[in-house]
């Protein structure tokens, strides 16, 4: 993305519109971004013109951008992250058996907050929804009384805590690997008396799953300092399977939990001869253009069921600890409401494999093949 605001004065040009506003002290309908196939000219004498240098294709405009990396406080940027909360709502209830009353529900990391928000609107909106139809049916049957009410409107309310505190503005994310785990631990700690311990399920929303090892060797293990009977991991982005190669550095298959989980699957199943025959396909679409390779890695993934994905996922990032034994599940942004959260931003790659460019397939082989032969590094 790139945008860019102008006056008699200056010409300003900035990757998100939010800086821009707040720099120049203008409304969001005066920043501009630059159409797809088009290139923005300045001139040192101050003059410029937008004017198209290719042929536009498609617009694919990128979801993990929206749902991570771009500045929650621009208004469809705030907007889409409370949907993509509330979006999870129905697979949360039923994560939780619909007990609202032994849940508690926060977010990790603060990114996620605004989809938590999103989430605790819409899981109050479907709680006085039930209540409001519990009390049309009694007040059908005549059976109202304030004991009812009471039970009715004073229980099974969802419940948010701020079960983790972040004392530092850094991003684990886009740390090295090496020093991710002890970064968290140095930046992060819970509030304790949050939870009721081995009673209540603690469900924390979060904004993506990529690696899962900040969530197995620091998240999880400080979170289970509060002894809740469950922890509920929710993820805003569904299962990152696939590389990136248009911006952000994602290019190493073995770093995605969720390949990892379906790779471990199929040696558990003993198929691992579909991994040796993605391999040879892969190696054979290399040899072909760009633009005639397709993606051959889903075979993989369409050989497992998703829940099955997901409930090794919710093993692999699980870590061994003494002091807490309760269970670690994990649930994931279906495709579907992502589109409808986000219906502007139809690119899903990550997600999908659905790449927008052929040379997005050419990675994807070559990170194949790379798995394959255990060389770590870029795939382009």
């Amino acid at each position: 993305p790139c945008h860019y605001y102008k006056d008699d004065e200056v010409i300003a040009v900035a990757s998100e519109r939010v800086p821009l506003m707040t720099g120049f002290g203008v409304e969001a309908d005066q920043i501009h971004e630059v159409r797809p196939g088009h290139i923005l000219v300045v001139k040192k004498d101050g003059t410029f013109l937008e004017e198209p240098f290719i042929k536009a294709g498609k617009r694919s405009s990128c979801t993990f951008e929206r749902i991570y990396f771009s500045r929650g406080n621009d208004p469809d940027i705030y907007r889409e992250r409370k949907a993509l909360g509330a979006a999870l709502c129905p697979q949360i209830l039923e994560a939780i058996h619909y007990d609202l009353d032994h849940a508690v529900f926060s977010f990790i990391p603060n990114t996620a907050e605004v989809a938590y928000f999103g989430m605790m609107e819409s899981l109050r909106l479907l709680r006085r929804q039930e209540v409001k139809k519990q009390i049309l049916q009694a007040a059908e049957a005549g059976t109202i009384t304030a004991e009812l009410l009471d039970s009715l409107i004073m229980s099974n309310w969802p419940l948010g805590e701020k079960v983790a505190i972040k004392d530092a503005k850094l991003r684990t994310f886009i740390s090295q690997e090496k020093g991710r785990k002890e970064l968290v631990s140095h930046i992060y700690d819970v509030s304790y008396g949050t939870v009721r311990e081995g009673v209540d399920t603690l469900v924390c929303i979060d904004d993506s799953i990529v690696r899962g090892t900040t969530l197995r060797r620091s998240i999880l293990k400080m979170l289970s300092r509060l002894k809740p009977k469950k922890i509920i991991i929710a993820s805003t982005a569904p299962q990152i399977r696939y590389p990136d190669c248009y911006g952000i550095d994602m290019s190493e298959l073995q770093r995605f939990v969720a390949f990892d989980a379906a790779v471990t699957l199929l040696k558990e199943q003993g198929r691992e001869n579909i991994l040796a025959e993605v391999y040879e396909a892969c190696q054979k679409q290399l040899q072909l253009p760009p633009t005639e390779q397709t993606n051959v890695v889903k075979k993989i993934y369409d050989s497992l069921s998703l829940a099955g994905i997901t409930g090794k996922i919710s093993q692999l990032i699980t870590p061994s600890i003494p002091h807490w034994s309760g269970e670690v599940e994990v649930i994931f942004q279906g495709i579907d409401s992502l589109h409808r959260a986000l219906p502007n931003h139809s690119g899903d790659w990550y997600f999908t494999g659905n790449y927008p460019t052929p040379g997005g397939f050419q990675v994807l082989n070559k990170a194949y093949v790379n798995y394959y032969q255990k060389q770590e590094g870029r795939s382009y």
